[in-house]
């Protein structure tokens, strides 16, 4: 029966080249010219690592990894990388297969190493990738060896970007190690895909690709059931398979749901089909997909539409990136983010630039997003259709997919070559899913681009002038805004854009070349019902694609931290209908007093009135699309703003100047840690006054600390901070601190301290639920 075991632990890394001198005789060139064709050095079977022989420092680090993270930031490297030095690395690992294995397949699904990337196994040169976006397969039937150690090394060479964006380095998602029998479900080998016939009757064809290892013909069975939520079978369908030998074939079955629960924003129900694989009665292979049932349609006069319902795309970019882990981010990181998206209102998502982690798009999934996946290469070569299909294999089985984009800003979107290539990826596309349209993400003048006129739905990068002409001009074609808002700013920096801080307003303002704000940009889309909807750039700050000292892009509703900017709020304000209102700035600004300063209001109420001090500053009614804006004298004291619906008060804040800053405090963002090993506390410091307000200004340097159930990996505040992201001290700006804890597999209670010189100090408790590790491979290092 399959097995997936996950094959992060204990992975023996060195950063750097290692050196291995040439041979001067014939005998070891012509063994290195053979299979097992690393004789020596980093990937030959016999290396040692730190032996009394071996002169290279190798460490144990567990994935997922960046090993670029934790240098110093330095102007003297690239700044859309993020000012560090991307040196090459080797990784190793031991494991053991026992004799059972010997008659399974076995294989290793690496879900992405950030650079170009070389396997080999017991010595022998196994795979190359060079892609750092795109998972891919080992087989390693044929070299494992059984009863002893297998060696698995992997060089990395980060040398060659691919974005203009932090990428990282390393091993930095998931790595698994996969056993079946010899005839088994092929990997993303199963293809779901239901179709309404009626209002409460669905077909559901499934595409089924079987292989057989062996060196024998199979006959096999193929029962395919559907299961609810609660596990019950709603659907089965069993058919007779023949396997040729070294072969695969594709089964095809249908069956017949009644009134299934319907996949939606809101309401995100998921279906599993169970795959089993019997042979000689005997079950050889199970495998579960999950899937959902929706319909989806791009109306080019009036939007998008799910399950029959108008939906404005209220969507988002984001990177693969966190502050404290940089690329390698854990599983709980992938889905908190995601969900805190979710609560300002985003429903959509685009990945941007590149297929994203498994977790992530599980995340989409279960939480209801509407997303735009994009492969990173848009090419129609050889790799770049591979790539192509990897993601489309992966990801077309979710019901959140719901454009396929091939691609984003490419110069040759405006020329005939573009146009041929993206025929060429949207035809390789129709033979794995003709369910979804293809786009591509156009920003040099769409208006004319030859792409634009193969697109199924145009996306149109920024642009807002060309919208119109077109429409006016592909007036049968869907037009969506695959990319737009890139509007900088700071969280709590209130004064003018600062270039030699680094820091920009956190007013909505036009920066660089970007003439256009959030609020302008939302309105435009909405005063046009055949824009599907927005993609905003970005839901995150992403590290990189900057200027010193600042080490990340301003673009972002949540900061590199993943903590709320105004931008957040503003956001709130135009996606959601509960009731709100949100004053910035805070009311801290010593020095400032008799200074006129803006107070912005962001609401989705129909007026709102302000109060300074008790007295009333005036109402403003609003349209869903603008702010209200007072110009008002300071002094420290009390701002308070009612917002009103009918005349009836629906939502208030209070906002007042607060006493300097005497206590820390902490809070977990995200509950239930386990204790698996895998898993990660997310927490901020904060500080209060001696009435117990937050301090929004605060700047204390803190030292963190934790007990044994846990270790700080990350810490961060200022996007100009140049401190390593795994210090445990650092410098509080703006009033608030993330820190990330990893933990181990013991359960107890996680303790986590923090210390400011004159500050009383703050202990976090956080009891870590016990829970059984996922199953994994067991390195022979841990013997």
């Amino acid at each position: 029966m399959r097995e997936k075991l996950l094959f992060d632990f204990g992975w023996m890394f060195h950063a750097g080249d290692i050196e291995t001198p040439m041979p001067v005789t014939k005998m070891p060139l012509y063994y290195h010219a053979k299979t097992e064709r690393a004789q020596w050095g980093p990937a030959a079977y016999d290396y040692k690592e730190n032996s009394p022989v071996c002169t290279e420092r190798w460490e144990m680090v567990d994935l997922p990894h960046d090993y670029i993270i934790n240098q110093t930031p330095n102007s003297k490297y690239n700044n859309t990388r993020g000012y560090f030095d991307y040196h090459k690395a080797w990784y190793r690992n031991r494991f053991r297969l026992e004799e059972g294995d010997r008659n399974k397949r076995i294989t290793i699904l690496f879900e992405g190493v950030a650079g170009h990337a070389t396997v080999y196994v017991n010595g022998c040169l196994m795979a190359r990738n060079f892609c750092g976006y795109t998972s891919f397969e080992v087989d390693i039937t044929d070299v494992a060896r059984f009863n002893e150690d297998n060696v698995i090394a992997v060089y990395v060479d980060p040398s060659d970007n691919e974005g203009w964006w932090y990428e990282g380095a390393g091993i930095y998602r998931h790595v698994w190690l996969i056993k079946t029998e010899l005839v088994s479900v092929d990997l993303w080998g199963v293809w779901v895909n239901p179709q309404k016939i009626d209002d409460e009757n669905w077909n559901v064809p499934v595409e089924t690709t079987l292989r057989n290892d062996s060196l024998d013909l199979a006959q096999v069975e193929v029962t395919s059931c559907i299961l609810d939520s609660k596990g019950n079978i709603i659907a089965e369908t069993t058919s007779q398979a023949e396997v040729p030998c070294k072969d695969k074939v594709k089964i095809n079955q249908i069956m017949q749901v009644q009134n299934p629960a319907l996949w939606d924003i809101d309401d995100p129900n998921l279906y599993t089909l169970r795959t089993i694989i019997s042979r000689d009665n005997k079950q050889i292979d199970n495998i579960d997909t999950r899937f959902g049932f929706r319909t989806i349609y791009f109306d080019a006069e009036k939007g998008f539409f799910l399950n029959g319902r108008h939906v404005k795309i209220k969507g988002v970019c984001c990177h693969q990136d966190y502050a404290l882990t940089g690329k390698a981010m854990p599983d709980r990181v992938h889905r908190y983010r995601l969900k805190r998206l979710k609560e300002m209102g985003a429903n959509g998502y685009r990945a941007a630039h590149y297929p994203p982690a498994e977790a992530t798009m599980d995340a989409l999934d279960e939480l209801g997003f509407l997303v735009m996946n994009e492969t990173r290469w848009f090419e129609s070569t050889k790799e770049g259709l591979e790539q192509l299909e990897m993601m489309l294999k992966r990801d077309r089985n979710r019901p959140s997919v719901i454009l396929w984009s091939v691609g984003n800003e490419e110069p040759l979107h405006l020329t005939e070559q573009g146009k041929r290539i993206m025929q060429s990826m949207i035809a390789f596309i129709k033979k794995y899913d003709t369910t979804r349209p293809v786009t591509t993400a156009i920003c040099h003048n769409p208006l004319e681009a030859a792409a634009t006129e193969v697109s199924e739905v145009i996306g149109i990068n920024y642009n807002l002038g060309q919208y119109d002409a077109i429409h006016a001009k592909y007036p049968d074609k869907p037009v969506v805004a695959s990319e737009c808002c890139a509007v900088g700013t700071t969280r709590g920096w209130y004064l003018d854009d600062d270039e030699e801080r680094g820091y920009l307003s956190a007013y909505d303002h036009p920066v660089a070349n970007f003439s256009a704000t959030r609020e302008q940009t939302w309105k435009h889309v909405m005063e046009r019902d055949w824009v599907a909807g927005v993609y905003q750039w970005a839901g995150i700050e992403h590290r990189g694609e900057t200027v010193w000292p600042r080490l990340c892009s301003q673009s972002g509703a949540l900061d590199l931290f993943l903590q709320p900017k105004d931008a957040y709020y503003q956001n709130m304000s135009h996606w959601t209908d509960t009731p709100m209102v949100h004053i910035l700035p805070h009311w801290n600004h010593p020095g400032r007093e008799g200074e006129i300063i803006p107070v912005w209001v962001y609401t989705n109420c129909e007026e709102v009135e302000l109060y300074q001090d008790g007295k009333s500053l005036g109402v403003q009614k609003l349209d869903r699309y603008s702010h209200a804006e007072w110009q008002v004298e300071y002094r420290p004291g009390v701002l308070k703003v009612e917002g009103r619906n009918g005349g009836k008060t629906v939502a208030t804040q209070t906002i007042e100047t607060t006493g300097p800053a005497v206590a820390l405090k902490l809070r977990l963002e995200d509950g239930n840690v386990k204790a698996d090993n895998e898993d990660v506390a997310i927490i901020t410091c904060w500080c209060e006054d001696e009435k117990g307000r937050p301090v929004p200004d605060a700047s204390p340097y803190i030292y963190f600390n934790t007990n044994k159930y846990g270790k700080i990996i990350g810490t961060g505040s200022d996007v100009c901070d140049h401190t390593p992201v795994n210090s445990l001290e650092r410098r509080m700006r703006a009033g608030l601190c993330s820190v990330l804890v990893k933990v181990g597999s013991e359960a107890g209670i996680l303790r986590v301290y923090a210390h400011a010189e004159g500050l009383k100090p703050a202990r976090l408790d956080i009891k870590l639920i016990e829970t059984e590790r996922r199953p994994w491979v067991k390195p022979t290092y841990f013997k």
